[in-house]
């Protein structure tokens, strides 16, 4: 593999839709994933990815940096946070989250590659 690898999320690998509130941008490099998320007002995650996920809570981690709008976290043991424009946050898997507001939540999810140790 060549030093360099550039990718956009202009042209991304993989588009997946979030039912009827919103979408995600895939592109795929150096063995992880970078995503581009947004959730359109009234996503939540029981709502709209837990019957396509089959669990009672969603089950994958997530670093991410937020660009607009906001969304609450809850995560399985009752602990919660509110995220926002500008905010950094690790969650971890057993989580529900839903948008805030009447505004769309976008954010960049960062997916580790293998390298990384994750």
């Amino acid at each position: 593999m060549a030093g360099i690898e550039v990718k956009s999320l202009e042209s991304p690998d993989e588009t997946r839709p979030f039912a009827d509130k919103g979408k995600a941008d895939v592109v795929n490099i150096g063995g992880g994933a970078v995503m581009r998320a947004t959730f359109e007002p009234g996503w939540r995650w029981s709502d709209h990815i837990k019957p396509i996920a089959g669990t009672d809570s969603c089950q994958s981690p997530h670093f991410l940096y937020t660009l607009s709008g906001r969304m609450k976290v809850v995560m399985n043991d009752g602990t919660e946070a509110e995220i926002g424009p500008g905010d950094v946050a690790r969650i971890e898997p057993g989580h529900d989250a839903w948008v805030v507001g009447d505004e769309a939540m976008e954010a960049i999810d960062f997916r580790p590659s293998p390298a990384q140790g994750q």
